[in-house]
């Protein structure tokens, strides 16, 4: 007999020793088809690749350190990466750079008209002084 309230052996945890829940697989719960664990073991390769990736990114901002942010960069700037962790919310991250080309002032075209007249302005001037 058992004393001081101790589940019964073998019963798991579960006080009483009561029925079984049905077991749920990982991948169940994920909503994915393939294994969990299949997934896990492929992906342990890749840790190194998005750290070689991020401190890329890190050198490129000149700094020492990876954080959040160049892990971000360096997941988004790769195909591969960014397919597969697609979901994926990278907590103080960020977003990518990127403006709408729409947004950004027409320079060229205003630098080529400022250029065609600025010579004909030129061309006037001496003509003021004789």
């Amino acid at each position: 007999m058992e004393t001081g309230g101790k589940a019964k052996k073998g019963a798991g945890g579960r006080k009483g020793g009561g029925p079984r829940k049905k077991a749920v697989s990982r991948s169940v719960k994920a909503g994915l088809q393939r294994a969990v664990g299949r997934i896990g073991d492929t992906e342990k390769g890749r840790t190194p690749a998005v750290l070689e990736l991020a401190g890329n990114a890190a050198r490129d901002n000149k700094k020492t350190r990876i954080v959040p942010r160049h892990l971000l960069l360096a997941v988004r700037n790769d195909e591969e990466l960014g397919k597969l962790l697609a979901g994926v919310t990278i907590a103080h991250g960020g977003v990518l750079p990127n403006i709408n080309p729409v947004l950004l002032p027409k320079k060229t075209a205003a630098k080529e008209e400022g250029a065609a007249k600025s010579p004909k302005k030129a061309a006037k001037s001496p003509k003021k002084a004789a």
